[in-house]
């Protein structure tokens, strides 16, 4: 993926927030080169243009939320990280509620639309922001760390008190295949006991069953079980990836991860971002990039030959 890429064709997808309940619609437009992906949020009359960059994050207690002039756009990850995984630089994003459509709690059903809408490779080389020296957070038992790496990995460790989760290990080097067949279909997860007081708060109205893996007391109360036997750390891998492509540049570098969440991970990408004698950027030659162009010839159905989430 060493050229920036857009999408062909508009499209929509619709869903219930996680937290609202309302029906939100997303509707994805194609961008030209270095737009970057921008959110255009619909509050009333006026739209307010929000970047998806770690310079926009306003939260991160139970999602990632990206805000300007007090407007905000809520549980931004899944969506992030289907576009990282088709390498996605540049979009514009228009959106009529407060948060991203939960649909099934994973980045299975962005993943299908955005094949849908077909990727459409831009005339312009990616940045890649190549770790060359190790960088790390801990703060008690939680602690994230990246190291040079020549891709992008990220290895993620788990540890609840609780036998339905326990301790959960996975690792992945990324690539838009080992993404869609290992990670897109988890699920976020919670424990019943703070499903009830979020709603007691006026928060998860739109949670059920139907949109994340719940846990009581007993085990996992879906029905129809798990996706993976480790579907809880995935889904965290998951979450990281959409997290990480707020830094705007794809990483080259292996993510080291200890029980962390979004608020750890944003504050990774800033330590990245104020620490630039830790990294370089890295361009591919010339000549790699008249080859990618001369690959865009080629019929893009090669790209997506793996099966559909």
């Amino acid at each position: 993926m060493i050229l920036q890429r857009t999408i062909k064709k508009a499209t929509t997808i619709s869903g219930i927030g996680l937290h609202s309940g309302v029906r939100i619609n997303l509707r994805m437009r194609p961008a030209t080169v270095n737009t970057g992906i921008v959110f255009h949020r619909t509050d009333g009359e006026q739209t307010v243009d929000i970047k998806a960059c770690s310079e926009s994050v306003v939260d991160t207690r139970m999602a990632t939320v990206i805000g300007h002039q007090g407007v905000t756009v809520s549980t931004i990850e899944h969506f992030m990280a289907a576009l990282a995984a088709f390498g996605i630089d540049n979009l514009h994003v228009d959106i009529d509620g407060p948060e991203v459509p939960v649909l099934d709690g994973s980045a299975a059903p962005f993943i299908r639309e955005i094949q849908r809408a077909e990727v459409k490779k831009l005339n312009r080389s990616r940045k890649f922001i190549a770790i060359r020296k190790p960088l790390e957070i801990i703060e008690g038992e939680k602690r994230i760390r990246i190291i040079p790496s020549r891709f992008f990995r990220i290895s993620f460790d788990i540890a609840f008190d609780h036998p339905a989760i326990a301790t959960q290990h996975h690792s992945l080097k990324f690539s838009t295949e080992s993404f869609c067949k290992e990670i897109a279909a988890a699920r976020t997860f919670g424990f019943l006991h703070e499903v009830e007081h979020l709603k007691a708060m006026g928060l998860a109205r739109g949670g059920s069953l139907e949109n994340a893996v719940v846990i009581d007391k007993d085990g996992v109360m879906n029905p129809e079980g798990l996706r993976f036997k480790n579907e809880f750390v995935r889904h965290k891998i998951l979450d990281s990836f959409g997290d990480f492509s707020l830094l705007g540049s794809p990483l080259l570098g292996h993510i080291k991860a200890f029980k962390t969440g979004h608020d750890l991970n944003a504050k990774m990408v800033r330590m990245i971002e104020e620490n630039p004698s830790h990294w370089a950027y890295v361009e591919f030659s010339e000549q790699a990039l008249q080859e990618a162009q001369r690959a865009e010839t080629k019929s893009f159905a090669t790209d997506l030959a793996w099966e559909k989430v």
